[in-house]
């Protein structure tokens, strides 16, 4: 099966400054890709290079099983790769379902007499938005109005409806309560579950693991390996998120100085 995105050795560079180098993955149909780290771990640069906002320096990016350098965020788009970023990019007094379609509106009529279509409009947010299991009360309410959760939620619909193959999250459960985190992690796994290829940046290995497939753990811009889910449990992908090795030693040379 050919990868929908795969990322081979890839590398970035800001001046001196080494933001990414030699990380490696895959995202498949069907499945969620997990990249963890904590601030500073090259999440975002990674996550920029698939979305087309940077190109990479080194290694490889395929699409599909060719090999790609997006020049701007459209060609990322136009290849099925859709971002939800973690601001979302709604307009809070605007109703749902203008924001569902922001700037690929319906219209009816010709010319001087082209309009917007609000009927179809609704129809068509309100039933995306139910095939994915999320019921609104009323479409027309402005979507500052909704839970972070919901919002979320709105963004992921609107990108698989406009077709995404690949859908990249950044830290979509980051302020949200265990509740809302919940509602946005169950869109996650419907995504994934109508085949989509997900790629769910986090720094958090309990939102990760429930529905991940695997896990590539970044720290300083590096990889440090990339898991199947078969192959780490939860309580090894914390350890290894939280610096276990470094945390041993740390551990040892206090036990050490408290003896002298």
């Amino acid at each position: 099966m050919t990868a929908l995105i795969e990322v081979d050795g890839i590398g970035k560079n800001y001046g001196s400054v080494v933001a990414l180098r030699d990380v490696s993955t895959v995202v498949n149909a069907g499945e969620v890709t997990c990249v963890l780290g904590d601030n500073g771990a090259g999440k975002s640069t990674l996550i920029k290079i698939l979305a087309g906002v940077h190109q990479h320096d080194t290694g490889r990016f395929l699409v599909n099983g060719e090999e790609v350098r997006f020049a701007s965020p459209r060609d990322a788009l136009d290849s099925g790769i859709a971002t939800v970023y973690q601001d979302l990019a709604v307009v809070p007094l605007m109703s749902v379902w203008r924001n569902f379609f922001l700037g690929s509106e319906p219209t009816v009529g010709r010319g001087p007499l082209r309009r917007l279509d609000h009927r179809r409009g609704r129809e068509t947010a309100r039933a995306a938005l139910a095939d994915m299991g999320i019921d609104l009360r009323d479409v027309e309410q402005p979507v500052g109005t909704l839970s972070g959760g919901e919002r979320q939620c709105v963004a992921i619909a609107r990108a698989v409806h406009f077709g995404a193959k690949v859908l990249i999250l950044d830290e979509p459960t980051a302020a949200l309560g265990v509740k809302q985190a919940g509602v946005v992690l169950r869109q996650v796994a419907q995504a994934r579950d109508r085949g989509l290829g997900v790629v769910l940046i986090t720094h958090n290995p309990h939102h990760a693991y429930p529905v991940g497939t695997r896990f590539l753990i970044l720290k300083r811009g590096a990889s440090l390996g990339s898991s199947e889910k078969a192959d780490i449990s939860i309580e090894e992908l914390t350890r290894q998120m939280a610096g276990g090795a470094e945390l041993e030693a740390l551990e040892h040379e206090l036990r050490e100085v408290a003896s002298t």
